[in-house]
């Protein structure tokens, strides 16, 4: 168990911002996404290990309770047959009792040790999902500055000499969506000009049958 602790702490504990210094000039999202799968596949073992610390702590109660009841019963015995003068049985008894004794006590040692290591494992496990947090957090920083650096990339691009056509296309549409908005009131005002037109010589045309049919 010992070995186990020393190396899930050896490859979680490490100096993680020396490690990832080192593959940042490279590609760090795709390093720092390396090391947090490691790190979470550690995380994991130690989560189930915390799991089955817990089934051996209670494993371990209950065999102590029945130990313990049962050299409570064959002391109880014991002194039954002692004062019936059966020896033979009280004998019997008095052995049982004292295995059942030991038992309890190996048991409660047992018990008491699996507690401390269960107390260990769980402020491990807590300690390395803070570290994950860390990372996953660094994992943002990263891309955020990743995608910042792309963005200020494409943006000189666009600025820059060689960017003139972007420009130009950007020119281009500006200018469509002005000729359009001429049209478009062009349009407008032509209907409107139409349509009053139209009216005014129904009028017209309805002023003229009245003057007929006086």
């Amino acid at each position: 168990m010992t070995t186990l602790f020393t190396r899930i702490k050896d490859a979680v504990s490490a100096d993680l911002h020396g490690m990832m210094d080192k593959k940042e000039a490279g590609n760090p999202i795709a390093a720092l996404n390396h090391y947090l799968r490691q790190s979470e596949k550690e995380t994991e073992k130690v989560r189930q290990l915390v799991e089955r610390q817990h089934r051996l702590k209670e494993e371990f109660v209950r065999e102590h309770t029945e130990a313990a009841e049962m050299a409570e019963r064959r002391q109880h015995q014991k002194e039954v047959a002692e004062r019936a003068g059966e020896e033979e049985y009280a004998g019997f008894a008095a052995r049982e009792w004292e295995e059942y004794s030991q038992r309890a006590e190996r048991l409660e040692k047992a018990r008491q040790d699996a507690e401390f290591q269960l107390e260990k494992l769980e402020q491990q496990y807590e300690d390395m999902k803070h570290r994950l947090k860390d990372m996953r957090v660094r994992q943002m920083e990263l891309m955020g500055r990743e995608n910042a650096a792309r963005a200020s990339y494409k943006m000189s691009k666009v600025t820059s000499e060689s960017g003139e056509r972007s420009f130009s296309r950007f020119g281009d549409m500006e200018q469509y969506i002005e000729n359009l908005e001429q049209r478009v009131n062009r349009d407008y005002h032509k209907n409107t000009f139409d349509s009053k037109l139209a009216e005014i010589e129904q009028k017209l045309i309805e002023q003229a049958e009245k003057e007929k049919n006086r």
